[in-house]
């Protein structure tokens, strides 16, 4: 009795192993292998496309540091924002690839993927609204340039109580990724911006108001601040910053005890803040050495650095990117 049951217990053994080697062996050495070959390929290339993407942003990022330039130039944004781009595009082509060659070596019949491709598309477009309408809003901010990385911005979104404002450090089809003044990531998708405010593209204006008494005598007053404006370009620190002379407007309003006097300058884009500071220094010393005071309850102000304004908050955040 024993010995028939180990007989059998090795026919059986012996039949599986043949089914094994037969069928499964068979499928594995011609199917198996090839699919783990294309998907660790598509891991590996998909790796290698983040490095080559990585090293692309270190060079440029490189060649800003090695060089005297004070601000990143406009192409040099938009080039880290298309390397993120592409990367991003590659990697999710790649991925489609790997698919359809999975299903090509699992003899899938592309017409039976009709029906469900029909019904998955009707569900996307249904369910996935918002994912188009960010890969479309990420298309037109990379193609038109409204920013890249390094820019300081301010976005308005659908539904967001206040406006984000950080430092730009990753722009992609779907989101934008913004670093704030407290060092904070906010991650935004693009569709739903409303509006951007760039306050770093191309130059920068600086708005320095300066409250002087009514009883003082504007002609004086006028002569120091064009003054000031002599000297500004006369600081080399303070004129590597600067595309022009500052300029005095005149008399910018008229209050009851006060008349507010505006100078402006052009800036490098982003550094309107750090000029702004340096002229309030400038203009409070020459005013006091001059022996005309200031109203007790104002001093001169940095004004607006964008038609839509700027608030200490940009000041702290510009800082950062520095």
């Amino acid at each position: 009795m024993t010995t028939t049951n180990t007989y059998l217990a090795l026919g059986a053994a012996e039949h599986w192993s043949n089914f094994w080697h037969g069928q499964y062996g068979v499928w594995i050495v011609t199917r198996g292998v090839r699919i783990a070959l294309l998907l660790i390929g598509g891991l590996l290339a998909a790796r290698f496309i983040n490095w080559l993407a990585r090293r692309i942003t270190r060079r440029i990022d490189a060649q800003y540091q090695q060089t005297d330039q004070i601000v990143r130039t406009e192409s040099a944004k938009h080039q880290q924002a298309v390397a993120s781009v592409v990367s991003w595009v590659s990697i999710a082509l790649l991925f489609v690839m790997v698919v359809v060659e999975i299903g090509d070596v699992l003899s899938i019949p592309v017409s039976s993927l009709a029906a469900p491709a029909a019904v998955l598309g009707a569900a996307l477009g249904f369910g996935a609204q918002n994912l188009v309408k960010d890969l479309l809003a990420g298309f037109f901010i990379i193609t038109e340039r409204q920013y890249g990385f390094g820019d300081l911005v301010q976005l308005s979104m659908v539904g967001a109580p206040k406006d984000s404002l950080g430092t730009v450090e990753e722009v992609t089809l779907r989101v934008t990724k913004l670093r704030t003044p407290e060092g904070e990531m906010y991650t935004v998708p693009n569709g739903n911006i409303v509006r951007s405010l760039n306050l770093s593209k191309d130059w920068a204006r600086a708005v320095v108001d300066v409250p002087v008494p009514t009883s003082a005598d504007l002609n004086r007053v006028n002569d120091v601040l064009h003054t000031v404006c002599n000297d500004a370009m006369l600081d080399e620190d303070l004129r590597k910053l600067l595309l022009d002379k500052p300029a005095l407007m005149g008399v910018e309003s008229l209050e009851v005890d006060s008349v507010n006097l505006r100078m402006v300058a052009r800036t490098l884009p982003g550094k309107q803040f750090d000029v702004g500071r340096r002229l309030r220094v400038m203009v409070i010393a020459a005013l006091a050495q001059a022996g005309i005071t200031t109203p007790a309850e104002k001093t001169p102000t940095l004004g607006a650095m964008t038609p839509s304004g700027t608030s200490d908050d940009v000041a702290r955040s510009q800082d950062k990117a520095q």
